[in-house]
């Protein structure tokens, strides 16, 4: 028997760790597991290239609960070590990093990667026992060895009388600890951190039909037939898929085949994604995944972390923020590339030049699948576009590479149900909506229902309106209007249809000066100006008496407020709207002709009350109020 001491410069790192990293605790299992995949892959390797005699056969890993002793293992048949070995790489480099790992430790920075940084993998162990063994046989012919250590520097290394090639870490649970000798708590684990593992992992057994077995109708004396009962068989309990679709290659695999695989990872998720995209590169980095896009609604506040990042088939962490552009992160699916460094602070990683290409990537290859299946079937495309647009509009905003690109599929939906590319939607309008400075005014709704006289008065000029109605269209209608030539998006409630788009020739008035002057002071002595401001307006005859509109550059200003961006203060201004009152319908005459002043400021508040019925400011008590006014008239 070996007794020794670990070379650490410390008294003792084991309380450190469980200090330090106890809220992360429980992917001590993940390491462990992850260690004995690499023993394992690495004996197939050099038994690959001839440099071990072994025979590497069909490998597992086993993780054993002995709830009685308070014991868990995790055994490999794998590369195994020497007792030289153990000496070297569990009382030497897995400390190597100790006095670094003290020094660079940051506690505003709890991450649970840390571990494997500074060489500590193995010994996360110690956060849930006071007692670790290692029972290890080398694939050479060297004897086994058995390491025990108590969680202080002091270890024993003697010879085992193991005589399979591979190693078994034996657990003595801590008090306090009894949770990992659950077998809930455990399957909860390995389905968490290694349901993807290269390696068959077997946690116990289990019963399934013998397939060898065909059940046999039996008749008896009587005629009477019975079915023999189904003959079962015990069979292990391998808990992970070795062989997950993103490992293959996207020739290998049939539209099935990613929808399964959908399943697999969110197993409670019942809609389909509505398509996916496999990524696949080994250079300049290594990197492969699939990411699927499912059905989004307009809440920018939607769940996020869906996609699962992981480091050579072992799960990291759901949380992919700065290895994902922003505006992917609600999609769904898995990343996995070796490339990433995953053990060190956010900050770190988003300035790694890695992780700026990977980015970068990713946003290009969703890109181009975007245009190509716009460009496969359009017809669909259109279809899914309320499910998606969302994402895209995102990704015009925050990745300028991605709004390059988006241009051969972003798509601008009108009120009529057409959808236009923004190449074709001003090919479609510039004839028509071409203003008198030569602009080309883009008309659009947030909502047909609501503003249907704006958009029928629109639509009388021939004129196109699109239908804009995410919570993020603003800043893209800004963000366009800046980086495209002579445009500008105006809503078509936000000024009478002649001043949306100003064309060479004028309506005269029917008014003459003097009236329109007596006109302006009636209205502004009954309309409430601390909610309208009152704007004489020469229109067709036929057009609204009265109508509400609330100016572009405030209302947008606002709604830019309220989802980030846009100018300070404006987001809590109160609504202010302007009352544009055409002073060539008969109504309007009326008014200014009608002798008492009681019915004028009847039929003002009467057409006030309809154009703030048509635009939807009529509510609670006013709505009330305003049909009782109604029914009074009728009687």
């Amino acid at each position: 028997m070996t007794k020794g001491s670990i070379n650490v410069s410390v008294e003792n790192i084991f309380p450190l760790i469980k200090k330090f990293l106890y809220s992360d605790h429980e992917i001590f299992l993940r390491e462990l597991i992850s260690n004995a995949t690499d023993a394992t892959l690495k004996l197939k390797h050099l038994t690959s290239i001839g440099e071990s005699k072994s025979d590497y056969g069909t490998p597992k890993i086993e993780v054993k609960i002995d709830k009685e002793g308070k014991k868990l293992h995790i055994i490999d048949q794998g590369l195994g070590m020497t007792a030289e070995e153990v000496e070297k790489y569990i009382n030497q480099v897995a400390f190597s990093g100790a006095e670094e790992f003290l020094n660079k430790y940051d506690e505003s920075a709890k991450d649970a990667g840390i571990i494997g940084h500074f060489g500590l993998g193995f010994y996360s162990a110690f956060m849930v026992a006071d007692k670790v063994e290692i029972i290890t046989k080398s694939h050479t012919d060297a004897p086994a060895a058995h390491w025990t250590c108590d969680g202080s520097p002091e270890f024993t290394l003697d010879e085992a009388d193991k005589t399979e090639r591979g190693t078994e870490i034996i657990l003595h649970i801590s008090e306090g600890e009894e949770e990992f000798l659950e077998e809930s708590r455990i399957r909860e684990l390995l389905t968490k951190y290694n349901k993807f593992m290269p390696i068959p992992i077997k946690f116990g057994n289990k019963e399934i039909n013998d397939p060898e077995h065909e059940p046999q109708t039996i008749t008896d004396e009587d005629g009477k037939e019975t079915t023999e009962p189904q003959r079962k068989i015990t069979v292990d309990d391998i808990i992970n898929n070795p062989n997950p679709a993103w490992t293959k290659q996207p020739a290998d695999l049939e539209e099935d085949d990613y929808k399964n695989f959908y399943r697999e990872l969110y197993p409670m998720q019942f809609e389909e994604p509505l398509f996916n995209i496999h990524l696949n590169v080994d250079y300049p980095f290594n990197l492969t995944g699939i990411l699927y896009f499912p059905k989004m609604t307009n809440d920018l506040n939607m769940q996020k972390d869906r996609i699962q990042l992981y480091q050579n088939q072992v799960f990291v962490t759901d949380n992919v923020e700065g290895i994902v552009p922003e505006f992917l992160t609600m999609l769904r699916g898995v990343i996995d590339s070796p490339d990433i460094p995953l053990n060190v602070s956010r900050s770190y990683l988003q300035a790694d030049g890695n992780v700026k290409k990977i980015s970068s990537y990713i946003t290009r290859k969703v890109a181009d699948k975007l245009k190509s299946l716009f460009n496969t079937n359009r017809e669909d495309f259109e279809q899914k576009w309320d499910d998606i647009k969302i994402v895209i509009e995102y990704g015009m905003l925050s990745e300028e590479k991605f709004f390059e690109k988006a241009d051969a599929f972003a798509l601008y939906p009108t009120v009529d149900g057409k959808y236009y590319t923004f190449e074709e939607l001003t090919n479609a309008i510039k004839a028509k909506q071409t203003d008198k400075d030569d602009k080309m005014v883009i008309l659009y709704a947030a909502n047909k229902d609501e503003q249907h006289s704006y958009i029928q008065a629109a639509k009388d000029k021939d004129y196109e309106v699109l239908l804009l109605d995410s919570p993020i269209v603003s800043h893209l209608m800004q963000k366009l209007e800046s980086t495209k030539e002579n445009i500008t998006f105006a809503r078509v409630d936000a000024d009478h249809i002649d001043n949306l788009i100003k064309k060479d020739d004028t309506t005269i008035s029917k008014l003459s000066d003097d009236e329109k002057t007596k006109l302006d002071e009636l209205l502004k002595e009954v309309v409430p100006s601390e909610k309208f401001m009152v704007q004489l307006e020469a229109m067709d005859s036929n057009a609204s008496p009265f109508m509400i509109t609330q100016p572009e550059f405030m209302r947008r200003m606002k709604e830019m407020q309220q989802t980030g961006g846009g100018m300070f203060g404006i987001g809590h201004m109160p609504e202010m709207y302007n009352l544009v009152v055409n002073t060539n319908h008969e109504l309007v005459s009326e008014i200014l002709n009608t002798k008492t002043r009681k019915k004028q400021e009847r039929l003002i508040n009467q057409s006030l009350d309809l154009a703030r019925l048509s635009q939807g400011l009529l509510k609670g008590e006013e709505l009330t109020n305003f049909i009782k006014r109604s029914y009074d008239m009728i009687k």
